[in-house]
């Protein structure tokens, strides 16, 4: 029988820019096992059922589809969460809004609200991080708002709540001291919508109009009338839209308007303070 150590080598994954470690997570998830299983006893030989469900998921992905679909589970700061194909798949940048905001606000009470939450990730996050914090996370997505409860609920996190809402649409008269969101923010005509990982997630969480600021400037638009008085908004957005950005947040009236740069070095969020 093949070993692990066999399997791997023979996985054929060729337009993965992860390949390997492609292989090692879904070969781990047919065994049950920790990736670190397959390092300490590259000679054991799964199971014939072990080598198919591999098989199955090495298909799914030479096929195009993300990992973390496969697997149906994504890591995002310091959880593991949940993911399916109706919300985006949760990526290391948007860790940037998490640790901004952290860095940004003090731990005592205070409410803070993730527009389009999706999976929950940015709300589960801050929520895991600032036990005194209040948190909303609000999508239109009835599925995504269920997938964010059920990881809730997996986490235990009880000062976190998800709730069905096109951004502020059920928030009447609420006002946050906080407001993040990682919203759609590509263009509708962008090449990067038929590669990769991004094929198999929904447009809808991805795509907003011709210039991929359509959401942003409906977030900046409405967050004063939610905001309190030096509260803050934290946007993520395309990696050559921060000045567009900061116009628009400076024209709304927002103070000490600045961007903040990625892991890849590319001005990724963008914030900004509604006066005192």
């Amino acid at each position: 029988m093949a070993t692990i150590q066999s399997l791997l080598d023979s996985a054929d994954l060729p337009d993965s820019p992860s390949a390997r470690l492609d292989a090692e997570l879904l070969l781990a998830a047919a065994l049950g096992k920790s990736r670190s299983y397959l390092r300490t006893w590259p000679e054991q030989e799964p199971s014939t059922a072990q080598q198919a469900a591999f098989a199955a998921h090495l298909a799914r992905r030479r096929a195009g589809e993300p990992v973390a679909y496969i697997l149906g589970q994504q890591g995002f700061w310091t959880l593991d969460l949940e993911v399916a194909p109706h919300t985006l798949i949760p990526r290391p940048d948007t860790e940037l809004l998490v640790e901004t905001a952290l860095a940004l606000l003090p731990a005592t009470p205070l409410r803070v609200l993730d527009l389009g939450t999706g999976s929950g990730a940015i709300a589960l996050a801050l929520a895991s991080e600032r036990g005194g914090w209040r948190v909303s996370g609000v999508d239109r997505v009835a599925e995504a708002v269920a997938l964010a409860e059920r990881n809730r609920q997996r986490l235990k996190l009880n000062n976190v709540e998800f709730r069905l809402s096109s951004w502020f649409a059920v928030l009447v008269d609420e006002r946050f001291s906080l407001i993040v969101s990682n919203p759609p923010y590509i263009a509708a005509s962008d090449r990067h919508l038929g590669e990769g990982d991004v094929r198999f997630e929904p447009a809808s969480a991805l795509v907003s109009g011709a210039d991929g600021l359509d959401d942003i400037r409906q977030i900046i638009t409405a967050a004063p009338a939610h905001l309190e008085p030096g509260g803050w908004l934290l946007l993520e957005h395309g990696y050559d839209q921060a000045e567009a950005v900061r116009g628009l947040l400076g024209a709304a009236g927002f103070r000490q308007v600045e961007s903040r740069r990625d892991l890849g070095g590319h001005e990724r969020i963008s914030l900004g303070q509604w006066p005192q």
